[in-house]
């Protein structure tokens, strides 16, 4: 099994391009949504953790903004808590697919929750205008300049993320610039 981890910013289409490789998808953020809306167990560790903040389930996304606004140390603990499940989601998803030629991780702390085996898999950093990512991440419903900034704050940075990766999609937000990418990459790599 190939596994493709996709990197890039916040904002640059990670998921759209992961989504248009045509193989299984884990989408980190995604199992993050359903941990909050159905992991009763989640809820009450970070209920435990932070009882000022996660007070209901299933667990409000504008609660855990709040409580990761109001200091590092509780992002800490949230973080702790979300990634230990997204890595059991993750190890299920992989032992579900095992038998697939592809599959694509579409995880945004691939390198930083060190996720990366650098001797199996291959790593494509979506890169995409920096005035488009700003003007498309101002659309999104519930965007907070604050929480992004945080986000950004423990993430690797770009020139490094690109640096690190064996292939470059260039995501001019158009249909044709992503297929011819993700064209290159599988005929490269198959």
């Amino acid at each position: 099994m190939i596994r493709i981890g996709i990197l890039g910013e916040i904002g640059a289409g990670k998921s759209y391009v992961a989504n248009k490789f045509g193989y299984p998808v884990f989408n980190a953020d995604l199992e993050v949504s359903k941990i909050y809306k159905k992991n009763k167990n989640i809820f009450n560790k970070l209920n435990k953790k932070l009882p000022k903040y996660i007070s209901s389930f299933p667990i409000d996304k504008s609660e855990v903004s709040k409580a990761i606004l109001s200091n590092n140390s509780n992002f800490k603990k949230i973080l702790k808590v979300i990634h230990a499940e997204v890595r059991k989601k993750m190890n299920l998803f992989l032992k579900k697919n095992k038998n697939k030629k592809i599959v694509i991780l579409d995880i945004p702390l691939f390198l930083e929750n060190k996720i990366y085996n650098q001797k199996k898999d291959i790593l494509v950093f979506v890169e995409s205008p920096k005035k488009e990512i700003k003007n498309r991440l101002k659309k999104r419903p519930n965007f907070n300049n604050k929480l992004f900034k945080k986000f950004k704050q423990i993430q690797f940075t770009p020139v490094y993320k690109k640096r690190k990766a064996q292939f470059i999609i260039k995501n001019k937000f158009t249909k044709k610039s992503v297929r011819i990418g993700i064209k290159n990459i599988l005929s490269n790599i198959l």
